[in-house]
């Protein structure tokens, strides 16, 4: 991987039978750190949609008891049974095991108001220094009585900080839908005590283009170092106490459908 938060284009999974159908930007994020362990592939299916996650963490082996620095790769790509355009995703709910964790503390803040409307150029500009990860978003749009087409744009990741407990997580993507458009996505994460699970991620799904929109296809690298107070710190940590690593996220979409998915990956425990 690259360091800090290189891009992660070449790391997009092959689309399954129909070219961009749906996912969600919001379900990527939390499978992907819920399976914090080896590269890895996971298949999830729910009526006609099936979604594809490719994700590949470094290092493979972890400390058993204090967290340690950690970065990945991650491609999704979606299809449905019957190659029909899906309906758009509207929600995310997810979380992740005890032993992932965040640590934004000391990291430059960008505010969402610095990256409305802006180009994926200004909003480098803007929240330089937040930027934890960077990668690609495509959608298919399908408008009444027209051919769908394919809309992709740069995103880019970014620390929104901490405040009561919380910690806010940017996502910002641009693309022609088919006018030239910024769409940011507010990813909420909370600390919680549910059993294996410690972290707790929700996210509303922006509207892509009326409605007409499904996110396609996504690709991201994040690997963020930054120093605080004189100290190396890593965005992520981890930790393998007992050799498993556990997440899971379920994605609502505009027709009622649901689409669940767990990961209990191995690790490497080290002392």
């Amino acid at each position: 991987m690259k360091n800090q938060s290189g891009g992660a284009e070449g790391f997009a999974p092959k689309r399954m039978s129909k070219p961009g159908v749906l996912t969600g930007l919001a379900l990527v994020i939390a499978l992907s750190l819920g399976a914090i362990a080896f590269a890895a592939t996971s298949t999830i299916t729910a009526g006609n949609l099936v979604l594809e996650i490719k994700s590949s963490v470094s290092p493979k082996a972890l400390p058993k008891k204090e967290p340690a620095p950690i970065g990945f790769e991650l491609g999704v790509g979606v299809s449905t049974k019957d190659g029909r355009h899906p309906p758009a995703a509207k929600t995310f709910r997810g979380e992740i095991g005890r032993n992932g964790g965040i640590n934004a503390k000391g990291l430059t803040v960008c505010r969402p108001s610095q990256l409305v409307a802006r180009t994926t150029a200004g909003a480098k500009a803007a929240c330089k220094k937040a930027l934890i990860g960077q990668g690609f978003a495509e959608a298919e749009v399908e408008f009444p009585e027209a051919a769908p087409f394919d809309a992709k744009g740069p995103l880019l990741a970014f620390n929104g900080g901490q405040k009561g407990g919380k910690t806010l997580i940017l996502i910002h993507v641009y693309a022609n839908v088919p006018a030239p458009t910024a769409f940011v996505t507010r990813v909420n994460i909370s600390k919680i005590n549910n059993g294996r699970y410690g972290l707790a991620f929700e996210a509303r799904i922006p509207v892509i283009a009326g409605g007409a929109g499904s996110l396609t296809q996504f690709s991201l690298n994040l690997r963020k170092r930054f120093s605080f107070k004189g100290e190396q710190q890593s965005y992520l940590l981890a930790k393998c106490p007992l050799g498993r690593l556990f997440g899971e996220g379920v994605l609502t979409h505009a027709d009622g459908t649901r689409l669940k998915g767990t990961a209990a990956l191995p690790c490497i425990p080290k002392d």
